[in-house]
């Protein structure tokens, strides 16, 4: 038995065949009406009726024939079927159809894709045509109860599919966006970080050079290593977003809680002395929040060497009851020099927020400094090995 997710799979695969091959989905559903319109044709017939004919069976063939031009034209398309079914009707003693299979694409489809005064007018149209079908074939209360009833269906099935097809666009629409403000973080936190370090060691790289080279050799080598890290960050971000398979980049696995301490190590080699610590097993982490917890730490230590003008700065992970603390201290200047005019943050709060968890920022201990307090759900250990 086929999983849920193959099934899904295989639905979605014959809807983007479908909406690439409209043509050849409407001349489909025109021969299997016109499949189950010739069963009357075929079985026998009693004596006392009329033998079907040819030229019955032809103008049968007549009324499907514009199903499949029902997605460029639909009233028009419905209008052709209800002059044919009365020719059929008026002119021909041909058999009867069970149910008007050709009327009731053809509404579903202006219930569909028609604009409101094209549907107006088409249930205008059915309330009239309706009642004076019924009247020429058996003046029955019941076959007109139900011919209304099944154009009803076939009318409201149609608003129900446009209803639907409206929200799957808004949904789409809102993924894009979601997926493009996600690629802006990424892109912003990896370029604002990368050229923030590269911006300090190069303004102390002159100085460095005439009082102590070997500081300022140091000084380039974080340059040079800073942008290259960068720069492979970018492709494989940038990979992602590459059509096809046979031109993607690797999709090698982003930066995680693993990658924290050589962090810290670019940002102390940029003057500024950070310390990192960890308590209560803050590895054993889902992919996606360790990646998130990453980006999270690299913003704010951005943050403290573009605005804060300080000396030392402490990252801390702490877990424990289902939580996990992530604390940025420093001691510069305090909150009215973090992050004026920049979207750190605010990316800040976004990434604990699609985590489920939440970001505050304030005064440092004791009101020295500034401080990034982020607080993340997370499963326990034996959750995450599962």
């Amino acid at each position: 038995m086929p999983a849920r997710g193959d099934v899904r799979a295989r639905w979605e695969r014959a809807r983007a065949w479908s909406a690439a091959n409209p043509w050849t989905v409407d001349l489909g559903i025109a021969l299997l009406v016109q499949a189950a319109m010739t069963m009357p044709f075929v079985v026998p017939r009693p004596p006392e009726l009329e033998p079907a004919t040819w030229p019955a069976y032809g103008l049968t063939t007549l009324t499907v024939l514009p199903l499949v031009w029902r997605r460029r034209a639909p009233l028009c398309v419905l209008l052709a079927i209800m002059a044919a079914s009365a020719l059929y009707k008026l002119a021909l003693e041909g058999p009867g159809q069970p149910l008007p299979y050709t009327g009731l694409v053809s509404v579903y489809t202006v219930a569909v894709l028609s604009v409101p005064w094209k549907r107006l007018l088409t249930a205008g149209l059915l309330l009239v045509a309706v009642p004076v079908s019924v009247w020429i074939n058996t003046r029955s209360a019941r076959e007109l109860t139900f011919s209304l009833f099944v154009f009803g269906a076939a009318y409201a099935f149609g608003r129900l599919q446009d209803a639907r097809q409206r929200a799957h666009r808004i949904e789409a629409e809102q993924a894009a966006a979601r997926e493009r403000a996600r690629i802006a973080r990424e892109m912003h936190d990896i370029l604002s970080h990368a050229v923030s370090l590269m911006i300090v060691q190069a303004e102390a790289g002159p100085v460095a050079v005439r009082t102590a080279p070997e500081r300022a050799e140091a000084a380039f080598d974080a340059i040079s290593q800073t942008g290259r890290e960068a720069m492979t960050q970018l492709r494989q971000m940038l990979g992602l977003l590459r059509e096809g398979p046979e031109g993607a980049a690797p999709r090698e696995p982003q930066p995680d809680l693993a990658g924290i301490p050589e962090l810290v190590e670019r940002v102390r080699a940029s003057g500024l002395a950070v310390s990192y610590t960890t308590e209560g097993g803050v590895r054993a982490l889902p992919a996606a929040t360790g990646s998130g917890v990453y980006r999270i730490v690299q913003e704010a230590l951005t943050n403290v060497v573009k605005h804060a003008g300080a000396r030392t700065a402490e990252v801390r992970l702490a877990r424990a009851d289902g939580v996990l603390r992530v604390t940025v201290t420093d001691d510069g200047r305090g909150p009215g020099a973090a992050g004026t005019g920049g979207h750190g943050l605010t990316g800040i709060r976004e990434r604990a927020a699609a985590h489920g968890g939440t970001a505050t920022t304030g005064p440092g201990p004791d009101g020295r400094g500034f401080e990034v307090r982020v607080l993340l759900p997370v499963p326990s250990t034996a959750e995450v090995g599962r």
